[in-house]
């Protein structure tokens, strides 16, 4: 959303106010629930920091401008009415004034918000790379080189086979886990993401869907 698509929105719907959503731009949980006027979604927009406008003191506030836990604005998108906002942003510390991550900290977390925490594990990895210590196991492993980091890559491959064959659920989830850690650090070793996996995954499904529609001239006969 650009700046000059602020006065565009039906804020007359709203008596000038408009609901924000904030979603955890990394994991997609949801974390609070705020209203925006024009001035509120304008400053959001040129500041980069979330702001809201506090129906109780009629008057604008930045999340965070208290507690340092600012919400970083990562994209705003609105509604197909033009009445609600959806914004994602990367918070700085909890989210709600009760010390919870999210305002809504009784909510199960959605399949999507456990998958976001590989986006956390990649921050940690490219951390550890860029100020090694010699505790960290992972800057051990960056040390060695791609070749030692694809060693283990295929050894905890082949651990995960076994388990799989003969062992436990747990010693699956674990095996899993630890495969799953050194492709992160893999994929950083050649410049790469697991965000480059899932499109690639997205990228056949949608060739898969592509292939299996009829044409569309066989659709209407």
């Amino acid at each position: 959303m650009n700046p000059e698509d602020v006065d565009r929105l039906d804020w007359a719907r709203g008596d000038g106010l408009l609901p924000a959503v904030v979603q955890d731009a990394a994991s997609g949980a949801v974390l609070m629930l705020g209203y925006m006027n024009r001035e509120a979604l304008a400053q959001t927009l040129a500041t980069g920091r979330v702001t809201f406008y506090s129906r109780s003191r009629r008057a604008l506030w930045v999340k965070g401008e208290s507690s340092g836990n600012w919400l970083h604005l990562r994209s705003l998108s609105v509604d197909c009415d033009g009445d609600a906002i959806l914004v994602q942003a990367a918070p700085d510390g909890p989210t709600c004034h009760k010390g919870t991550a999210s305002c809504f900290a009784s909510a199960a977390a959605p399949g999507a918000a456990r998958l976001g925490f590989l986006a956390e594990l990649e921050a940690v990895i490219a951390a550890r790379i860029a100020e090694p210590r010699d505790s960290s196991y992972t800057a051990r492993l960056h040390a060695g080189g791609l070749r030692r980091v694809a060693q283990k890559v295929g050894e905890e491959g082949l651990e995960l086979a076994l388990a799989a064959a003969g062992g436990s659920d747990a010693e699956v989830v674990a095996e899993g886990a630890d495969l799953l850690y050194h492709l992160a650090l893999l994929l950083q070793e050649r410049g790469l993401s697991l965000a480059a996996l899932v499109a690639e995954l997205e990228r056949r499904h949608d060739e898969r869907l592509r292939t299996a529609r009829p044409p569309a001239s066989a659709a209407t006969t």
